[in-house]
């Protein structure tokens, strides 16, 4: 049997109470002020924890104050027991939450340190907040006096039909993940595939591979694809690479000459024009006699495969204006035509044909 209702139970209830408010505000003042600290850091996982932690601390704190309300009051066991299981499951809920945007928070930033760029796997991000968020699932369960064997054992068994309801979904699923863990693939990366598709990976999901176009259309690859098919990554192993620019001058140049202003250029385009290697050799190769040019080849550092359209612009506009200067010429193709005009050919005329009647030959008697 209950005692009856005080005043001094309710004065003693609401101090709980007001003491867990109190101390939420206090959390939250607090949590702001290490929030402005972690953002001047640049450890991007700090900001994550104490962004989370303003929405787990407080709530917590409530919580514990109405739980400290509840024990001053003189609840009946079976109300204390309402009571405590609801707080705990409220906790558990919001702690299972918080646990959830801090590890896709945690696997985004670590997707984007990997990557360096805007855009994130999201496919980790989303596997680890399902797998948090089910196991916090169960807890509750757990907590609420529910077993979960038979749960499992029903989830074991229906997991056999849905594998084989979304095998294709799973394949693309199995093929993501497979992908960004050889790291054949990542965020960031400049790919084109054999169908001729080409640009920069922009995201990695549970379905299916983003590729923006230089063009800044999007191109959707399903994962199980992409995995499947011959593709060239411009990124791996090194980001840096070499462009061939071919170019020919006429045969009475001096190759010396034309070698020696060509580097000249090279070395003038990788100092100064924004995306180029400033620590590339410059290369020049004579490879053709051709049918009115010599023909060579010029090799240009890229820092990274978009760059390659300025670096040649840059270069094509200064060598053509160097070689102006210095007299070098460039041909254009020439061919010799020679033409031999012969005397029209005797027809001869058709013999006319003699139509002889055969002669008849006649007996006279």
């Amino acid at each position: 049997m209950t005692r009856a209702l005080t005043l001094h139970d309710i004065i003693v209830a609401g101090i709980a109470l007001a003491a867990g408010l109190a101390v939420a505000l206090v959390l939250r003042v607090i949590l702001r002020w290490l929030g402005v600290r972690a953002a001047r850091t640049r450890w991007g996982g700090d900001d994550i924890i104490v962004d989370v932690l303003r929405t787990l601390a407080p709530w917590s704190a409530v919580a514990g104050g109405v739980g400290a309300a509840a024990a001053a009051l003189p609840l009946t066991r079976q109300v204390g027991n309402i009571v405590s299981e609801v707080l705990t499951t409220v906790v558990i809920l919001i702690a299972t939450v918080t646990a959830a945007r801090v590890v896709g928070g945690l696997a985004r930033s670590l997707a984007q340190s990997r990557s360096s760029i805007a855009g994130s796997a999201t496919i980790f991000v989303n596997i680890t907040r399902v797998v948090v968020l089910a196991m916090g699932f169960l807890v509750v369960l757990q907590t609420l006096g529910i077993s979960i064997a038979p749960l499992l054992t029903a989830l074991g068994v229906g997991g056999l039909a849905i594998a084989l309801a979304l095998k294709d979904t799973l394949a693309n699923l199995f093929a993501g993940v497979h992908i960004l863990v050889s790291k054949t693939v990542q965020p960031g990366d400049y790919i084109r595939l054999s169908s001729g598709e080409e640009g920069y990976v922009r995201d990695i999901n549970w379905r299916n591979t983003v590729v923006e176009e230089l063009s800044n259309n999007l191109v959707i690859v399903p994962n199980a694809k992409l995995a499947g098919t011959n593709m060239t990554n411009f990124t791996r192993p090194e980001q840096k690479l070499s462009v061939t620019v071919q170019v020919g001058v006429s045969y009475d140049s001096d190759l010396e000459h034309v070698e020696r202003v060509t580097n000249e250029v090279v070395a003038d385009v990788m100092k100064d024009v924004s995306g180029a290697d400033p620590d590339h050799e410059p290369a020049v190769r004579f490879h053709t006699f051709g049918d009115s040019r010599i023909g060579f080849s010029v090799v240009l550092g890229v820092g990274e495969y978009s760059d390659k359209y300025r670096i040649k612009h840059e270069f094509i506009k200064r060598l053509h204006q160097r070689y102006r200067a210095e007299g070098i010429r460039i041909p254009s193709p020439a061919r010799t035509v020679s033409l031999q005009q012969t005397p029209d050919p005797t027809i001869p005329h058709p013999r006319p044909s003699l139509d002889v009647a055969p002669e008849r030959v006649g007996t006279t008697g």
